[in-house]
């Protein structure tokens, strides 16, 4: 998952304000830059309200789309009402921003491109929650299967964080409302578990972060499911193979814009985009962090690679456009023109003579 910046409903805007009636009836999104602007655009927004309350007046939950009049530009659907927020039982470490939502230990760090190398103490705590977060997105992964709902995924993610004492990183990050993101077909990443029902020939992203003992661990995976086009195994293997070539590469002294330039070329061959709005990242103690590390050839990211620097690389391929758009939840990013987009994640720590894949499958 990216560090994640809202724009308003209504003006397309850097926004923090949300409209309280969408939280109370857990709506995500409805962000708005100001008062003034969520004013002017009550008499649209107000609907929400309406066909969320009839909605869950009437018990049709499964059929509640929360933007009715937003124009999709795939098949996908949202399903609300979201599910509550699910507790985290007090005896686990939290991060700053489990409470209200704000990282302030990234926030003060923006702007900021200093690399942390990190010692090798803390070196072996990124190694046990790069561990635990494979385990988590192994059990989740079992639950991906036509029929069950992108909801119980996020349950089953949650659960396996909690019985390994972790905490799940994606909760209540910048409010993010669930324990993992699921993205499906058209939808790039940062996808929101809900009651979608998963179905035959969907390739379905499962993006898994943990937090344990002060320190992140991210990675996630494509999976297909069921009986997925020729078309579509094409990209899901294209992209993994885009995040393998680029892995291979990482070593001391190797420039992070240069992997762009690598991803680039190995999706391009087969007809592919690569995805420009959302990159890797750095990761330790906080989720996000220096470097930033663009997948698209001709980047301008800062930094060389030096041992003992942790970070991911997550390529974002898309069949079609490389342009994205989001949903009114503030958080879904989609393909701008509804083809499928894969993505492929794992943290890694440069060493001496090249990398170690920290979330790597045993």
């Amino acid at each position: 998952m990216e560090d994640q910046k809202h724009v308003c409903e209504a003006c397309g805007k850097p926004a923090k304000l949300r409209c309280p009636t969408c939280m109370k009836l857990n709506i995500a999104g409805s962000h708005f830059c100001s008062q003034d602007c969520f004013k002017a655009n009550w008499g649209t927004h107000k609907a929400v309200h309406k066909t969320a309350s009839a909605a869950i007046a009437n018990g049709a939950v499964k059929s509640f789309n929360p933007w009715p009049t937003y124009n999709y530009t795939g098949k996908l659907r949202p399903v609300y009402p979201l599910s509550p927020r699910r507790a985290v039982p007090a005896h686990i470490g939290r991060p700053d921003y489990a409470v209200d939502g704000r990282p302030l230990s990234e926030m003060s760090l923006r702007g900021s491109s200093k690399i942390e190398v990190l010692p090798p103490d803390e070196i072996e705590k990124m190694r046990t929650v790069c561990r635990i977060s494979r385990e988590v997105l192994n059990a989740g992964a079992k639950a991906i299967k036509v029929g069950a709902t992108t909801d119980e995924i996020d349950r089953v993610v949650h659960e396996a964080c909690i019985e390994r004492d972790a905490y799940p990183s994606p909760l209540n990050y910048h409010n993010f409302p669930k324990s993992c993101c699921t993205s499906v077909n058209e939808v790039i990443c940062h996808g929101i578990p809900d009651g979608y029902e998963i179905q035959d020939g969907d390739i379905v992203n499962l993006d898994v972060s943990c937090l344990y003992d002060g320190f992140h661990g991210d990675l996630n995976e494509t999976y297909c499911v069921g009986n997925v086009d020729a078309a579509g195994q094409k990209l899901v293997k294209n992209t993994r193979l885009c995040l393998d070539t680029a892995i291979a590469a990482v070593k001391p002294g190797m420039l992070y814009r240069d992997i762009g330039n690598i991803v680039q070329k190995v999706a391009h061959a087969e007809g592919f985009s690569v995805v420009r709005t959302y990159c890797g990242h750095g990761i330790n103690r906080n989720f996000h962090c220096a470097p930033n590390v663009p997948h698209y050839a001709r980047n301008k990211a800062v930094g060389v690679m030096k041992a003992g620097h942790t970070f991911t690389i997550e390529p974002m391929i898309s069949e079609g456009t490389w342009h994205d758009e989001q949903w009114a939840d503030g958080w879904t990013a989609v393909t701008k023109d509804g083809k499928r987009s894969a993505q492929f994640e794992e943290t890694l720590l440069v060493t001496e003579t090249g990398c170690e894949v920290l979330t790597r499958d045993f």
